[in-house]
């Protein structure tokens, strides 16, 4: 928890962040995917200052625990002093004690965003899902709990200005506004009409505009002009030579030589990223094998 101190910004977490919304895929299916469509609406997890401390961080709890689908989760909630925002007791359930930070007590509105982050904890456990080590399991537990719905408070609960700053998460902002920009293409969900911080906008913008770029790569036809003539040129290379990536590898997709057919390429699934391979032999329609997208290209 940043709490009036420097926030990261930009996308340094961005492979890991892809990563993980792929691994959400591949363990959960697209199936269960669709099946949060719907976020967490604000008047589910509000909070006022006329709420009773434990009652209300009791309630959104709740609410949480409904929207991950957790109906045998029982969440208890306290406060203590501590570095961190939010801690949780993973046991084998069905009770989950989860400690929020004594700045709670005084900033009520972000309980939901805390709580967000530590019962997707519980989901992640139950499902069996993680990643090796400590920090790459805290951005997949982000990435999840945005992809799968809560997580524009999370964002939201971002507030930066020349005398203080707080944000709440492993993500930066802007990698929140891309898992929420990714999320929003997927399911036509516009986030940005929940948020109260000014800061949140932008970040969600900055974000977006990557996700919608994560669409416009070759071989896939919303490619823009330049895109395509250096597709065209890495293409007329590796038919020459029949062999290897592209001279750089900066460039999303990649040739591979197949003895016995045309020359392929591979490329990131704009949806789900996982890797889809396809011949190179001009306008193709591919599906995704993971998420079931169709898309259109020009390999």
């Amino acid at each position: 928890m940043a709490n009036g101190g420097p926030v990261e910004h930009g996308f340094p977490h961005l492979e890991t962040v892809r990563e993980a919304i792929t691994a959400l895929y591949r363990r959960l299916t697209p199936d269960t995917v669709r099946t949060f469509s719907t976020s967490v609406a604000p008047a589910d997890v509000a909070f006022c200052d006329t709420d009773d401390l434990h009652l209300g961080a009791q309630r959104v709890a709740r609410e949480l625990v409904r929207h991950y689908r957790l109906p045998e989760a029982r969440l208890i909630v306290g406060f203590r002093a501590m570095t961190h925002a939010a801690n949780v007791e993973l046991t084998a359930g069905p009770e989950y004690f989860v400690e929020l930070n004594d700045r709670f007590r005084t900033h009520r509105r972000d309980i939901g965003a805390a709580l967000a982050h530590e019962v997707m904890h519980v989901y992640l456990h139950r499902l069996g899902l993680s990643f090796p080590t400590t920090r790459e399991n805290e951005i997949l537990t982000d990435t999840a709990a945005t992809y799968l719905g809560a997580g524009w408070l999370l964002l939201d609960a971002f507030r930066e200005d020349g005398a203080s700053s707080q944000k709440l998460g492993y993500l930066t902002p802007e990698e929140f506004g891309y898992v929420l920009a990714k999320r929003s293409l997927f399911f036509g969900e516009d986030p940005s009409v929940w948020f109260t911080s000014a800061q949140a906008y932008t970040a969600y913008g900055k974000g977006l505009a990557l996700a919608r770029r994560d669409g416009q790569q070759p071989p896939l036809t919303a490619a823009g002009w330049v895109g395509r003539r250096r597709y065209a040129r890495d293409r007329r290379q590796a038919q020459e030579q029949r062999a290897g990536p592209p001279a750089s590898s900066d460039v999303p997709y990649r040739f591979a030589p197949d003895d016995h057919g045309p020359l392929k390429v591979s490329f990131p699934c704009p949806t789900c990223r996982q890797r889809i391979r396809v011949p190179v032999r001009g306008r193709v329609r591919a599906r995704c094998g993971l998420c079931r997208t169709v898309l259109e290209c020009d390999t």
